[in-house]
């Protein structure tokens, strides 16, 4: 629901997308304030319903389906039915942003593409999220996380080289190109509808995980670009900044970011290797990166000598960068994340409350977070239809007939 003192309060967003790119990309805009209806199939809902375990206690709701739909009015529809599609298009036409992820041209055959809606809605700002775009070689194919972390090129930068036990490509562990799609497409919600403001006139926004994997590839894809030379897998190690990586140390593992040549120089004071700050070889970021191989082992050693608490200590003291490896439990333990409110608990009606991760961004000292549980499936059927002059009787027949 819209909260008056939030950015987006009175824009509508109709999010007939399911899974995780364009649910985030909604939740985003709900965390902002928009009033976004989430449109699900009766009876079976978002995918991501099922994804479990884990399952909320006392609910059918999987945790996977909580993480993005925080702030949404859940309303069911079988859009595959011409009264659906009708029941579609009337929320349409009070709608500023509609949000889809069916495969390119899926929508057409209802009604319901960009160009059928925009001749009685002008204004609406329509973002499609594909694997590869309205326009691709591979546009009729389907777009997986998983697959298009392989295509797009981060799993042969992610992992240990094939030489090293263990080594391999390998994905992120949450679904990263997912997650920055919805982002991006957030953004260019927003752009959008700036735009609008001066036009009057909304946009077909075209968003592919494909792209925007490419786009997310960064200082990567620019040391190929500027050099010809395809980066390899290095591990935890950095391609371009040394020392920056995980470290053993006696009874753990730890992170040291490095990132210039003073802090190098006061690391190595810490680790008794003072002489390392003045050697050739390693004085600059540059000669380090060219002799790495000299350089890593020789730290490794010392690192090893002293554990974990010992070092994060000595590294704070003295300005050096570096942290823990930590695991989730120790993640929300953290003093940082509780100080900032990074779990919100918020009621739930089936289960009483539920626990959720809240939106990082701050305005004025406020959390930009929802605070309304993600919907239980259709639990706001009845007030999404009243808003748009179905009646009660009207609804009565439409769920005889199995349309919501």
């Amino acid at each position: 629901m819209s909260t008056p003192s939030k950015p987006l309060a009175g824009i509508k967003v109709l999010d007939i997308s399911r899974v995780l790119a364009g649910p985030w990309c909604g939740q985003m805009l709900a965390d902002m304030g928009a009033d976004v209806i989430k449109v699900e199939r009766p009876v079976a809902g978002d995918d991501t319903r099922h994804w479990g375990p884990p399952w909320l206690e006392g609910t059918a709701e999987s945790a996977y389906y909580l993480c993005a739909n925080r702030g949404k009015r859940s309303v069911t529809i079988d859009m595959a039915k011409p009264e659906g599609q009708a029941l579609i298009r009337q929320l349409v036409a009070q709608s500023d942003v509609l949000l889809e992820n069916f495969k390119v041209g899926g929508l057409k055959k209802y009604g319901l593409d960009y160009a059928s809606l925009k001749e009685f809605n002008p204004k609406l700002v329509y973002c499609s999220i594909t694997g590869f775009g309205q326009e691709s070689p591979y546009a009729h194919r389907a777009g997986y996380d998983f697959m298009i972390q392989a295509m797009g090129g981060i799993m042969s930068l992610t992992g240990k080289p094939d030489g090293e036990p263990g080594g391999g490509p390998v994905k992120s562990g949450v679904a990263f190109t997912d997650i920055f799609t919805g982002l991006y497409a957030a953004n260019a919600v927003l752009a959008a509808l700036y735009q609008r403001r001066d036009t009057g006139t909304g946009c077909h926004i075209d968003m592919a995980l494909m792209d925007v994997q490419v786009g997310v590839l960064a200082n990567q894809a620019l040391n190929y670009l500027t050099s010809g030379n395809v980066p390899q897998r290095l591990g935890n190690a950095h391609p371009n900044i040394v020392p920056y990586q995980a470290f053993a140390t006696a009874d753990g593992h730890i992170i040291v970011a490095v990132g210039n040549d003073e802090q190098f120089r006061r690391f190595c004071e810490v680790l008794s290797l003072g002489h390392l700050a003045v050697d050739e070889r390693f004085a600059t970021n540059r000669a380090r990166v060219n002799h790495r191989e000299s350089l890593v082992p020789v730290l490794e050693a010392a690192l090893a000598q002293r554990n974990i608490d010992e070092w994060l200590a000595a590294f704070e003291a003295v300005g050096v960068p570096c942290g823990p490896i930590n695991t989730l439990d120790r993640v929300f333990d953290d003093p940082h994340v509780q100080a900032r409110g990074l779990k919100q608990t918020l009621p739930h009606t089936q289960a009483g409350q539920v626990d959720l991760v809240a939106n990082p961004i701050r305005i004025n000292g406020q959390s930009l977070s929802a605070s309304t549980a993600p919907p239980s499936l259709g639990e706001h059927t009845e007030h999404v239809l009243n808003d748009i002059g179905i009646t009660p009787a009207q609804q009565q027949a439409l769920r005889k007939a199995g349309i919501i």
